[in-house]
């Protein structure tokens, strides 16, 4: 939430997020904020942050403000995750969650490349492994429990509504700017943003091997069911084309009634 409280994000991993959190800085401050906004302690509400808790829920529970989030085509969002959290380098120069990927490569026979050799391994063939795992910590909770970065996006956004909250708007990433500007007319910012020249922040670029191959090609008929089975909401209510993984473009209208009366029980 904007410390002006003019509006309220739910954030949902690998949709945006970076750029998001950021456009709201820009909107109180100004200036963009100096690093990862994830690393933001002030100047920004944040649930993690004590001092932001309950500034958050009194907004919330009585919708002072423009409520909003944003969503990502599944296909796409767990290949992010995967070249990001599981073949990148973090941004503390360490593997994301320190033994998990030597737990992958042990477990599932996963391989995330090297940077000495220019990240050269047979992405498809660990991806799909990836998968597995990914799916694995979702319906079994084992290895471990699911990551919020492959989590499924209709379990985060639910959290919103179950605890009293209401959207205003739902938007898709594949139409970041249209969604982001129906947010900006909406509300008050004590400084204009001009969203074609707002950079696009993402924190994950860089550390780690570029996709090789266009989407459609990790996704096999075993990979499709594999996904299928872990984010069928998500395609379902956020109107995402299942059939075909070339498609990373909606194919329906979100119902805002449909995400509270589904995602709210």
């Amino acid at each position: 939430m904007t410390t002006s409280e003019s509006m309220v994000y739910r954030v949902v991993p690998k949709c945006a997020c970076s750029t998001i959190g950021q456009i709201m800085y820009y909107s109180d401050h100004g200036e963009f904020f100096d690093g990862d906004i994830h690393d933001a302690k002030d100047r920004i509400h944040k649930w993690a942050l004590d001092d932001s808790q309950q500034a958050i829920i009194k907004n919330v529970q009585s919708h002072r403000s423009y409520a909003f989030t944003c969503v990502r085509n599944p296909y796409t969002r767990i290949l992010s995750s995967f070249f990001d959290k599981i073949c990148g380098i973090q941004r503390n120069g360490k593997y994301y969650r320190g033994n998990l990927v030597p737990l992958l490569v042990q477990k599932y026979g996963i391989e995330v490349g090297d940077p000495d050799n220019g990240f050269e391994f047979d992405q498809i063939k660990s991806f799909r492994r990836f998968l597995l795992f990914a799916r694995d910590t979702i319906r079994w909770r084992r290895p471990m429990d699911p990551d919020i970065h492959w989590s499924a996006m209709s379990g985060h956004i639910s959290t919103f509504i179950v605890n009293g909250g209401r959207y205003d708007h739902i938007f898709w990433t594949e139409k970041f700017n249209d969604g982001m500007q129906t947010v900006l007319d909406a509300v008050d910012t004590a400084h204009p943003i001009s969203l074609a020249e707002i950079p696009r922040f993402n924190e994950s670029e860089g550390h780690g091997p570029k996709r090789a191959n266009p989407v459609e090609d990790y996704f096999d008929d075993l990979s499709m069911h594999l996904v299928y089975e872990m984010y069928k909401k998500d395609f379902r209510i956020f109107k995402y084309d299942f059939e075909n993984p070339a498609n990373k473009m909606p194919i329906g209208e979100i119902d805002l009634d449909e995400v509270h009366a589904k995602l709210g029980q």
